[in-house]
């Protein structure tokens, strides 16, 4: 599988690492990390220089519970950044971490080239049209509610078969537009219980009927630390056990804060192959 990014088709048959860079005060591990220019470039280059093919940029905090901010705010938080990301290195593949598509469009025009949605255009109506016109790959998640409401909304009949029959939908209504480039996101955390991220990961294998890349987003999740009793902090380990059984299940691209152990696992489970 491949996906058009800035015109350069990038080969998803082997797996790609996207670099995580949160912006916003409050998020659940890096909140707050990242305060001026100068700490930006280079977490962004050391992500960079570790084999990062996406670098994906968020400024509004989808962590359980947090703080809604306006879409101004959002701009303003995030359009800067991405003005100086694509100045000091040109050829990179930003990612922008958006629900509303007016931050999408503003940030594209800007020199982003992928949309991470993490609501498949369900919170803003005007997203799918918006990603149609820019063509754009487009990394839509599986959610239920907003991330305020999102932990209280955990019933399913059946979590596999209602998270496949969601993005049929979502693909189906992509493609009437003519979006081509979709990636599916299965939203580890997003409105599941610790057991239903496990039950997820157990049968990632099964997405692959929807025939898209899958993107996995395990890192340093509380599925990882509130499992073994310990913390956000200490939970690069874990990571990278389930970063491993992703990969073997079928993920295309793993989004992870630590790039360089993300990498290790892609390659180790690349020697299996050969």
């Amino acid at each position: 599988m491949t996906i058009n990014c800035k015109g350069q088709l990038i080969d998803l048959s082997t797996p790609k690492v996207m670099g995580i860079l949160n912006i916003t005060p409050d998020s659940f591990y890096d909140g707050g990390a990242y305060k001026n220019e100068k700490d930006i470039l280079l977490q962004v280059e050391k992500m960079l220089d570790e084999g990062a093919t996406f670098i994906d940029i968020g400024a509004y905090s989808s962590r359980p519970g947090a703080n809604h901010i306006s879409e101004d705010d959002e701009l303003k938080r995030i359009l800067p950044i991405a003005n100086l990301l694509v100045k000091k290195f040109p050829d990179i593949l930003l990612s922008i971490d958006t629900f509303r598509s007016e931050v999408a469009k503003q940030s594209l025009n800007a020199g982003a080239c992928m949309v991470n949605d993490i609501s498949a255009g369900k919170l803003d109506h005007n997203m799918l049209q918006t990603i149609a016109d820019l063509r754009v790959p487009y990394v839509m998640m599986h959610m239920k509610g907003t991330p305020q409401t999102m932990q209280q909304q955990t019933d399913y009949e059946n979590i596999i078969k209602d998270m496949i029959f969601y993005f049929s939908e979502r693909i189906a209504m992509a493609k009437q537009l003519g979006i081509i480039d979709m990636i599916i996101d299965p939203g580890f955390g997003f409105a599941k219980t610790i057991d239903q991220n496990f039950e997820i990961l157990n049968q990632l294998e099964l997405f692959e009927i929807l025939d898209k890349p899958i993107l996995a987003g395990l890192s340093r999740k509380s599925m990882i630390y509130k499992t073994l009793g310990s913390s956000a902090n200490e939970a690069l380990n874990g990571t990278s056990v389930l970063n491993t059984v992703a990969l073997q299940k079928g993920a295309s691209i793993l989004r992870v804060h630590d790039v360089k152990e993300a990498m290790e696992c892609i390659s180790l489970i690349g020697s299996l192959s050969c």
